[in-house]
Protein backbone atom coordinates (compact mmCIF):
# COMPACT_ATOMS: atom_id res chain seq x y z
CA UNK A 1 0.00 0.00 0.00
CA UNK A 2 1.22 3.51 -0.53
CA UNK A 3 0.87 6.68 1.68
CA UNK A 4 0.80 9.89 -0.09
CA UNK A 5 -0.18 13.27 1.17
CA UNK A 6 -2.38 15.53 -0.89
CA UNK A 7 -2.68 19.27 -0.79
CA UNK A 8 -5.78 20.31 -2.01
CA UNK A 9 -7.44 23.93 -3.25
CA UNK A 10 -10.84 23.92 -2.91
CA UNK A 11 -13.34 26.61 -2.29
CA UNK A 12 -15.13 27.16 1.16
CA UNK A 13 -18.60 26.22 -0.02
CA UNK A 14 -17.30 23.21 -1.23
CA UNK A 15 -14.52 22.28 1.29
CA UNK A 16 -17.18 22.47 4.18
CA UNK A 17 -19.97 20.82 1.72
CA UNK A 18 -17.50 17.77 1.00
CA UNK A 19 -16.55 17.63 4.73
CA UNK A 20 -20.11 17.32 5.98
CA UNK A 21 -20.94 14.58 3.42
CA UNK A 22 -17.80 12.87 4.64
CA UNK A 23 -16.25 13.03 1.49
CA UNK A 24 -12.62 14.16 2.71
CA UNK A 25 -11.87 10.67 4.60
CA UNK A 26 -8.58 8.79 3.07
CA UNK A 27 -11.39 5.78 2.42
CA UNK A 28 -14.02 8.34 0.96
CA UNK A 29 -11.36 9.44 -1.08
CA UNK A 30 -10.26 6.54 -2.34
CA UNK A 31 -13.45 5.21 -3.14
CA UNK A 32 -13.52 8.29 -5.52
CA UNK A 33 -10.44 7.30 -6.84
CA UNK A 34 -11.43 3.53 -7.83
CA UNK A 35 -14.60 4.93 -9.09
CA UNK A 36 -13.35 7.76 -11.40
CA UNK A 37 -10.63 5.14 -12.75
CA UNK A 38 -13.39 2.47 -13.27
CA UNK A 39 -14.82 5.60 -15.39
CA UNK A 40 -12.15 6.19 -17.27
CA UNK A 41 -11.61 2.35 -17.96
CA UNK A 42 -14.45 2.31 -19.70
CA UNK A 43 -14.22 5.66 -22.09
CA UNK A 44 -10.82 4.12 -22.82
CA UNK A 45 -12.56 1.48 -24.10
CA UNK A 46 -15.42 2.79 -25.67
CA UNK A 47 -13.30 5.23 -27.57
CA UNK A 48 -10.68 1.94 -28.82
CA UNK A 49 -14.18 0.42 -29.76
CA UNK A 50 -15.39 3.70 -31.47
CA UNK A 51 -12.18 3.85 -33.65
CA UNK A 52 -12.17 0.76 -34.47
CA UNK A 53 -15.39 0.90 -35.65
CA UNK A 54 -14.74 3.90 -37.99
CA UNK A 55 -12.02 1.81 -39.42
CA UNK A 56 -13.88 -0.94 -40.43
CA UNK A 57 -13.31 -3.41 -37.92
CA UNK A 58 -15.05 -6.51 -37.80
CA UNK A 59 -16.33 -7.67 -34.43
CA UNK A 60 -14.64 -10.64 -32.69
CA UNK A 61 -16.12 -13.99 -32.19
CA UNK A 62 -16.87 -15.14 -28.97
CA UNK A 63 -13.82 -17.40 -29.15
CA UNK A 64 -11.19 -14.78 -29.87
CA UNK A 65 -12.71 -12.20 -27.17
CA UNK A 66 -12.09 -15.68 -25.20
CA UNK A 67 -8.69 -15.95 -25.84
CA UNK A 68 -8.09 -11.90 -25.30
CA UNK A 69 -9.13 -12.04 -21.72
CA UNK A 70 -7.29 -15.04 -20.70
CA UNK A 71 -3.88 -13.55 -22.55
CA UNK A 72 -4.38 -10.30 -20.56
CA UNK A 73 -5.31 -12.47 -17.30
CA UNK A 74 -1.98 -14.39 -17.93
CA UNK A 75 -0.33 -10.99 -18.77
CA UNK A 76 -1.45 -9.83 -14.98
CA UNK A 77 -0.64 -13.14 -13.33
CA UNK A 78 2.61 -13.25 -14.62
CA UNK A 79 3.34 -9.37 -13.28
CA UNK A 80 2.08 -10.35 -9.68
CA UNK A 81 4.33 -13.18 -9.85
CA UNK A 82 7.25 -11.34 -10.63
CA UNK A 83 6.26 -8.51 -8.43
CA UNK A 84 6.50 -11.04 -4.96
Amino acid sequence: MTTLELKVNLSDRLAREAQAAGLLTPQALADLLKDAMRRHAAQTLLAGAARATAAGSKPLSMDEIQAEVDAVRKARRSRRQAAV
